[in-house]
């Protein structure tokens, strides 16, 4: 008889067919003469006895306590947040004996998205906080054992996740760095099952942080510095949890602020919004006019932007340029959220000379290219949708190196390329000539620069981790020394690289 790693009971095997789930020494007792003599099972929570069917349908429906409506992740969460197969890959890897065997893996691009020159690296923080706080609950691992899935994992395997500590390096590039289609973006070096137990959340937070970054990136460099640029995507950002990680990278990557209270609290700063037209209708509708509406809030927040295309923008900003001459209102601020926005803020900043103008209103980098063009006088845009949405960076994590064997993928169209490397950059005049590819042990020629760094050894973070201030000028200055062609919205080149490899 042999008992399994199971938290608050044991569950004892007879044999491959039986098994008892005990609770203390007098329920062992039992349970094992039950089960030899009758195939029946002991419930000491409800006091029943159950048939070995019945133990089987209990097992099949109900996995160990971790059933529940609230779908909020923490991180006590991160064991399990992560596809199946790397559990049942590194259940093999025990099974096999080579699950301490030093594996690399490199998170990469084989393209970009359409339309794009280039990425802004982003996510590094959260990828270095899951690596630090990775571990598995022993009711958690109950809950794998109750699937039955792992009913052949070898005893280690529950050990490994009973005792699972990231003791593996992490390679980078640091956050705000421009990249190209098949450049490592990180690598982890630890043994084969770590490695490939933290490819989907590392996945995860790259891809769509670095789609953010990149995004905003773009942004910044067509509406240039004079522009405020806030990011409003939380109700379109693809969950709670991505519209904060968005607001992270949408900051990070140059934007001024962000309307998510949560994110702008915990990243130190201060949130900034406007008003939406529910108010407007509303306090309208039981005030009597748009301008008492305009009037309350404005007596609240008298420095925010008040929304006036609810009804007739031209007619509400004709009302409040009265108040302000009046000296009733003191306005800083218009949001136009519809119509034709060159046009209608033409018109606004001819009724409104001194008052800032925002626009909202699926906003991306080519409409601001087009009102910039038309001469739109608009001092800051609200971006949400077309910010936190669109075409995914299709980033893929690949082992390259296995017990110091270089390794690659041949598969048509998805082919990778093997061994541990490093990205040496080219610069003439302060602008990206050419990366060059090699391999990590090579070294540089002259004027390049290595931009994979070492973050963490053996588990342990070496350095702390830039702030968002630091980043920003880093996205800042990668941008800047990109060619005007890569950094072209509608038809843009990329960088030349240069695989230097012996294959």
């Amino acid at each position: 008889m042999r008992q399994s790693l199971s938290g608050y009971c044991g569950i004892y095997h007879i044999n491959p067919n039986i098994s008892i789930a005990v609770h203390s020494t007098a329920t062992l007792i039992f349970g094992f003469y039950a089960c030899i003599f009758g195939k029946i099972y002991y419930n000491r929570k409800c006091n029943c006895i159950y048939s070995h069917k019945a133990m089987i349908a209990i097992a099949a429906n109900h996995c160990v306590g971790l059933k529940s409506n609230s779908l909020n992740v923490s991180t006590e969460d991160y064991g399990l947040l992560t596809d199946l197969y790397q559990l049942t890959m590194g259940a093999c890897y025990v099974n096999e004996g080579c699950d301490r065997k030093r594996a690399s893996f490199e998170l990469f691009v084989r393209r970009l998205p359409e339309g794009f020159g280039y990425l802004i690296a982003m996510g590094l923080a959260q990828a270095v906080e899951y690596l630090q706080n990775l571990h598995f609950t022993s009711a958690q691992i109950e809950a794998l054992q109750a699937t039955g899935i792992f009913a052949k994992a070898d005893r280690h395997f529950w050990d490994l996740l009973k005792n699972f500590r990231f003791e593996g390096d992490l390679w980078a590039v640091p956050e705000g760095t421009a990249m190209f289609a098949n450049e490592p973006f990180l690598r982890i070096e630890a043994p084969l099952w770590q490695a490939q137990l933290v490819e989907t959340y590392l996945l995860n937070t790259i891809n769509y942080q670095t789609l953010i970054a990149t995004r905003a990136a773009r942004l910044r460099d067509v509406a240039g510095d004079r522009i405020t640029l806030l990011e409003f995507g939380t109700r379109r950002a693809f969950s709670p949890q991505a519209s904060v990680w968005a607001a992270r990278a949408a900051l990070a990557a140059g934007m001024n602020a962000t309307s998510n209270v949560l994110a702008a609290l915990k990243l130190g700063r201060k949130p900034s919004g406007t008003m939406a037209h529910a108010l407007v209708m509303a306090l309208s509708a039981m005030e009597g006019s748009e301008a008492q509406a305009f009037s309350a809030f404005h007596q609240v927040f008298p420095s925010s932007p008040l929304l006036i295309d609810t009804f007739d923008t031209i007619a509400a900003a004709h009302d409040l340029a009265e108040k302000m001459k009046s000296g009733e209102m003191q306005v800083k601020g218009v949001r136009i959220d519809s119509g034709d926005l060159a046009t209608v803020s033409k018109e606004v900043r001819s009724i409104l000379p001194d008052v800032a103008i925002f626009a909202s209103g699926d906003i991306d980098e080519a409409e601001i290219v087009r009102l910039k063009g038309l001469g739109a006088p608009i001092d800051g845009y609200g971006i949400g949708t077309k910010l936190v949405t669109g075409a995914p960076v299709n980033g893929v994590y690949k082992l390259v190196e296995i017990d110091n064997i270089p390794v690659s993928k041949k598969s048509s169209g998805k082919q990778s390329i093997a061994g541990r490397k490093q990205i040496w950059r080219s610069f003439e005049k302060g602008l990206i000539t050419s990366d060059r590819l090699t391999h990590i042990s090579d070294s540089p020629k002259s004027n390049e620069q290595a931009i994979l760094e070492l973050v963490m050894h053996n588990g342990e973070l070496l350095k702390p981790l830039d702030d968002l201030d630091a980043i920003a000028e880093r996205t800042r200055s990668s941008v800047e020394s990109l060619p005007q062609a890569v950094r072209h919205i509608a038809s843009p080149e990329t960088i030349p690289m240069v695989v230097d490899i012996a294959r």
